[in-house]
């Protein structure tokens, strides 16, 4: 295995550049809007762009990363099963994860997220580190608690002579049920998640529609110290109620 070769951290996620530049455009326009709906002034956009772009960029890579980890959650089962099968077929533990590579590639590709923890893994086996040792680092490095559930006990049955196979079938079943359950709990939400978000659009559509209807009816607030408090004000309300509304809807299992 190269020295150089950096494994990756799940709690973190690093933007494609493709992504960064879509963000980039989203969050300016996102700062466009909040300075127009509540300053009516582009020296309160250019004044607002750091910080909108700072935070809007951090609740993305929290969104994205916690994406990232679910859909590893879901890999890994797969590879735990395919693993329990090769063992069935006689292979030994570090021979089955090995052999489950091909059945992983042709899942999810080799760019696939389990593929290249599998091949950290194979690369590693090769290199005399112990198979215990990887899978406890895949789980720190995922934050996964069935992850890392899966490394303690594995390391319990490996030294005390456990039944390996049925060991691996049941953690996959447990990873699965709580996947099941996690898809039903974003199904029955699902409604509650459009209504958050059309909720997060109506102060500016209201603003919009009285601004266009009654003109005039909103320039006490604009282009003045008072106003530029009360609207300041309104829009820290704004912030704080937008995010109260992500944690509400945000449910893990």
């Amino acid at each position: 295995m190269s020295k150089n070769y950096k494994l990756p951290d799940y709690g973190k996620y690093h933007f494609r550049a493709k992504e960064y530049i879509l963000y980039l455009l989203e969050g300016a326009l996102i700062t466009a809007a909040a300075g127009y709906f509540f300053y009516h002034s582009w020296i309160a956009c250019l004044c607002l762009l750091a910080p909108v772009l700072f935070f809007f960029f951090q609740e993305k890579r929290k969104e994205l990363a916690a994406k990232q980890r679910q859909e590893l959650s879901v890999q890994f089962k797969d590879l735990i099963l395919a693993v329990a099968a090769n063992q069935k077929a006689g292979y030994s533990i570090e021979n089955s994860f090995r052999e489950s590579y091909r059945d992983m590639e042709m899942l999810y590709g080799a760019k696939g997220l389990i593929c290249m923890e599998v091949r950290y893994i194979t690369a590693g086996l090769d290199n005399n580190v112990v198979l215990e040792k990887l899978l406890y680092s895949l789980g720190m490095r995922s934050s996964l608690p069935d992850i890392i559930q899966f490394a303690d006990v594995f390391l319990i049955a490996k030294r005390s002579g456990g039944n390996m196979t049925e060991i691996l079938v049941k953690t996959a079943a447990v990873v699965e049920q709580k996947t099941e359950t996690d898809k039903e709990i974003q199904l029955m939400i699902s409604s509650k998640k459009m209504e958050q978000r059309i909720m997060n659009i109506v102060p500016f559509l209201i603003i919009f529609y009285v601004g266009s209807t009654s003109r005039g009816f909103f320039d006490v607030l604009y282009h003045n110290v008072i106003g530029v408090v009360v609207m300041t004000v309104c829009l820290g309300f704004y912030l704080a109620a937008y995010m109260l509304s992500r944690r509400i809807v945000d449910i893990e299992v």
